[in-house]
């Protein structure tokens, strides 16, 4: 057996050093380099591994079957929506999430809906605990076959006798080639195991899920090499204590990386929220100021979020706070300079706490006419109309500029209930039943919506 050997690998791209540094040489990320120990051997083992697979054959594009690349549906609507109609035969997915987000339970009713044999490899629990899950969540099917195993080898030879139609692997960091010189969850065998099973694959034209941990700060952990190499990436976000799930798509080859997909946890699993704009806005309260409703989207999909602000003054000599959730810190930082020039209304003195509800992040510039809307109403403490939606983006010259789709953001206004939307004057004519009121300016939207603003 060859004698094993210290190496530095880094956790974002992989790449190997035999000292320690600071920044890693290859993709420049510092504090990145984790001391391992490796198998010169391993190389020859994952060319071993690669050989196993017939080499492949050139063939004319055109004669290639386009059907064989068709999504297949999962039988899950939000999944669906988020996958762009399915899992496409011979992809490789990596679900990420927090720990107890619900990974392994959407995973089961995916399995538990697909119409073909499954093959579902737990590394992490063991086969009770997952028959214990699945009979809670009804997801007890004939074609469902468990195997509860960390070894690579061991894996395969399940899938040779088993041949499924889907595999889900939970999770990629607990699963370990024996020829690997390094412990489960390294960056050799998670970068090892990783290509093996996007291999496979490619190889069997077998869907692949692979189930992957997140740091603290929220990516994915192990090496950056591990995004790359799969077709999709997935991250399944929401609060461990609320109901609320929120699945978009990272990383998506075979379509859009737009849209979301909403999920309520229950106690017999998730469940999909098609009425999201609903449900953000079941538990609104009425007349309090700094709140307002925005007509964003998420894909193809219109979604009414609202959105919170809250000012309150700070004693002298004392930093005012910024603080934004579900939005980004630097555009907040923005709106207030515009607000504070073209407006003429000063947040200098004052802490600035601003939220989109629900847990969605508002990362398109058609929210940024309702926050500053949001944001005069908290300092002023004059609360916007109930009946009225505020939609536009704008510019470092307070002017209000168009964003698309516009139609469509006011229909789902319009079907909720709302009369009343505030939106850039250049806005092509909407006949939907509410009534539009254009604004050039931040200072002639703030006018229309009775904000009071400082000449």
């Amino acid at each position: 057996m060859a004698k094993l050997r210290t190496v530095f690998n880094c956790t974002e791209c992989g790449a190997p050093h035999y000292k320690w540094g600071g920044k890693c040489d290859s993709c420049g990320a510092w504090n990145s380099l984790v001391e391992e120990l490796e198998n010169p051997d391993q190389d020859a083992s994952l060319a071993a591994g690669m050989a196993l697979i017939p080499a492949g054959e050139a063939q004319l594009i055109g004669t290639l079957d386009p059907s064989l690349g068709i999504p297949q549906l999962t039988g899950i609507d939000e999944l669906d929506r988020v996958l762009g109609g399915g899992l496409v035969p011979g992809s490789v997915t990596l679900l990420g999430g927090e720990p107890g987000i619900g990974k392994s339970t959407l995973l089961l009713q995916l399995l538990a809906a697909w119409p073909q044999r499954t093959l579902y490899v737990t590394a992490e629990e063991s086969a009770q605990q997952v028959r214990l899950r699945a009979e809670r969540l009804g997801a007890l099917k004939d074609d469902l076959w468990l195997l509860s195993e960390m070894s690579m080898v061991n894996i395969f030879k399940a899938i040779d006798r088993v041949k499924p139609q889907l595999l889900v692997i939970d999770s990629i960091q607990a699963v370990a080639d024996p020829q690997l010189g390094s412990a489960p969850g390294s960056v050799v065998q998670v970068r090892g195991c990783a290509h093996r099973f996007v291999q496979e694959a490619k190889y069997r034209n077998l869907p692949t899920i692979l189930v992957g941990h997140v740091t603290k700060e929220g990516g994915l952990a192990g090496p950056r090499v591990l995004e790359h190499v799969v077709d999709t990436v997935l991250s399944f976000e929401g609060e461990r204590h609320h109901a609320l799930r929120l699945m978009r798509a990272v990383k998506h080859r075979f379509g859009s990386t737009n849209e979301l997909g909403l999920f309520e946890m229950t106690e017999h699993g998730l469940k999909g929220v098609p009425d999201a704009s609903k449900m953000f806005l079941a538990d609104r309260r009425s007349g309090v100021a700094g709140s307002v409703v925005v007509p964003t989207l998420e894909g193809q999909r219109p979604l009414l979020v609202e959105v919170q602000a809250l000012t309150n003054p700070t004693g002298n000599n004392v930093p005012p706070r910024r603080s934004a959730q579900g939005l980004d810190p630097g555009r907040l930082a923005m709106l207030l300079a515009v607000l504070e020039r073209r407006a003429h209304i000063s947040f200098a003195s004052h802490e600035v706490y601003a939220s989109v509800v629900g847990g969605v992040r508002l990362a398109e510039p058609g929210g940024d006419l309702g926050l500053c809307m949001a944001l005069v109403s908290a300092t002023t403490n004059n609360p916007i109309a109930e009946d009225l939606v505020v939609c536009g983006e704008v510019g470092l010259g307070g002017e209000i500029r168009q964003v698309g789709q516009m139609s469509r953001r006011l229909a789902e206004a319009a079907r909720l209930g709302f009369t009343r939307a505030i939106i850039p004057a250049s806005s092509e004519s909407i006949h939907n039943g509410l009534r539009l009121q254009g604004a050039n300016t931040l200072n002639e939207a703030l006018s229309l919506a009775n904000l009071r603003t400082t000449p």
